[in-house]
């Protein structure tokens, strides 16, 4: 029964994702040259609801599907790795006009080029787990 959920949750999340042109390459160019606010406003509403979820789950105790309370971790205070992660994240999302979320979408919506993006993040990911032992951190 969850596989099915999940999958209703993704296909809601494509819905979503292309009604509101968060999947647009030229929406997402616009963004990164400055030329349009519209992207920020989806990202903002993102990072705002983001934190009242957090709030809420940390004032109800909320648990996970698996019926465990959901744990928060501290976050390192050392910002150069979020500052350099972050920095290759958004060369990477100006590159492909696509971050991960959108990368399936845009594949589900018949961009078959998008594959090349999937196979670059899975290198990237299995590049890092290789890499991060030796990495500052």
């Amino acid at each position: 029964m969850k596989p099915i959920k999940y999958i209703l949750t993704g296909i809601l999340f494509g819905i979503i994702m292309t009604k509101s042109e968060a999947v647009s390459w030229y929406r997402i160019q616009e963004m990164f040259r400055f030329q349009s606010i519209f992207m920020y406003g989806i990202i903002g509403t993102a990072v705002i609801s983001g934190v009242i979820l957090v709030a809420v789950i940390k004032r109800f105790r909320l648990k996970d599907t698996d019926g465990l309370p959901i744990q928060f971790s501290k976050k390192d205070k050392r910002w150069k790795k979020y500052l350099i992660g972050g920095s290759i994240f958004g060369m990477g999302w100006a590159l492909t006009g696509a971050c991960p979320g959108p990368i399936f979408v845009l594949l589900g919506q018949g961009y078959t080029v998008m594959l090349m993006v999937i196979a670059g993040a899975l290198a990237g990911t299995i590049l890092y787990g290789a890499l991060r032992n030796r990495l500052p951190q």
